[in-house]
């Protein structure tokens, strides 16, 4: 095959490029100019504007639009290139239109954030109280132990008075004697009190018991454990300046003599006056209470600061 124009049978066969061969340009094929036809001479121009030509009937003219509360017109379509109407706006220019950049908040710098302070504070009051809820289980835990052991704990000053306490209980060692007991640990009667100006008692903390000067005041204690019934001896460590005796009972009975307290030292000074007396009651088997208390017609102005016993009558005072 070689190239060449195959002739027209109709305009719409027209070749648009035959003028390029030589049968066509000898049937007067031109190049197209810019108003007439394109190829053969008397072609059909098919050349319409952009736009000019319809499809399937007329066509309806737009309709205008409602934006931003106002009545914007549709452009008229036109040729290819057409510049748009002069009466279109960006919808933004018109009065409440679409705004261009965010509004700022009416209350700048009034925004709630969150509630820190808020948290801090219920912190706080869980962290408190779980403080005091330890706090007073250690109290409780420390109060349940005192009452336990049978502690109490006097004051030490000469012009406060002890609040009575619980009687003091003591245990016999296997031998049957017990220990000096201190003041503290008395069971205080008939406004007696404890004290530690005076110097020289042996009890800890230098505590004795004082203001027996008054019927009734007096200590009682508490031995438990006793062996065997029969004689004990029953010592007392005091201070006296001059001879004084009280009224010693065993199990709520007066025992039947005075317990001395006798200024065995010779000594006019209280703190160089402390001395140990002895006397010989009957104890029972088992618990025994014995109180030392001033009755009527007893001389009790002794400072008073430990007692304790051994089993039999002993002459000495150790």
């Amino acid at each position: 095959m070689t190239p060449g124009d195959n002739g027209a049978s109709t305009p719409e066969d027209d070749d648009p490029f035959g003028y390029l061969y030589a049968d066509g340009q000898a049937r007067g094929a031109q190049p197209p100019s810019g108003s007439g036809g394109y190829g053969y001479p008397n072609a059909v121009s098919r050349v319409r504007p952009v736009g000019e030509r319809t499809y399937g009937g007329p066509q309806q003219a737009p309709q205008a639009q409602q934006y931003g509360g106002q009545t914007i017109p549709q452009q008229q379509p036109g040729g290819y290139g057409q510049q748009p109407s002069a009466a279109y706006q960006a919808p933004e220019t018109f009065p409440g239109g679409a705004p261009t950049t965010r509004q700022a908040s009416q209350n700048p710098g009034r925004g709630r954030g969150p509630n820190t302070k808020g948290l801090l504070i219920g912190a706080v009051a869980v962290v408190a109280a779980v403080i005091i809820g330890i706090s007073v289980a250690m109290m409780n835990g420390n109060s349940d132990d005192n009452k336990a052991s049978g502690d109490s704990s006097p004051s030490t000053s000469a012009s406060q008075s002890a609040s009575p306490s619980p009687s003091s209980t003591s245990s016999v060692s296997a031998s049957g004697d017990i220990a000096p007991v201190d003041a503290k640990t008395f069971h205080l009667d008939g406004g007696a009190s404890t004290a530690s100006d005076v110097k020289g008692a042996k009890s800890d903390g230098g505590i004795y018991v004082t203001n027996f000067n008054q019927t009734g005041a007096g200590v009682t204690w508490t031995v438990n454990g006793i062996p065997s019934e029969g004689l004990y001896t029953v010592y007392a460590h005091y201070s006296a300046v001059q001879d004084e005796s009280m009224t010693l009972s065993i199990n709520g009975k007066t025992f039947g003599s005075k317990f001395p307290l006798n200024n065995y030292t010779g000594q006019s000074d209280p703190t160089k006056a402390w001395t140990t007396s002895f006397t010989y009651p009957t104890l029972t088997k088992g618990t025994n209470v014995i109180s030392l208390s001033c009755q009527s017609g007893d001389s009790c102005d002794v400072l008073l600061d430990q007692m304790w016993l051994r089993q039999g009558k002993h002459t000495n005072k150790d």
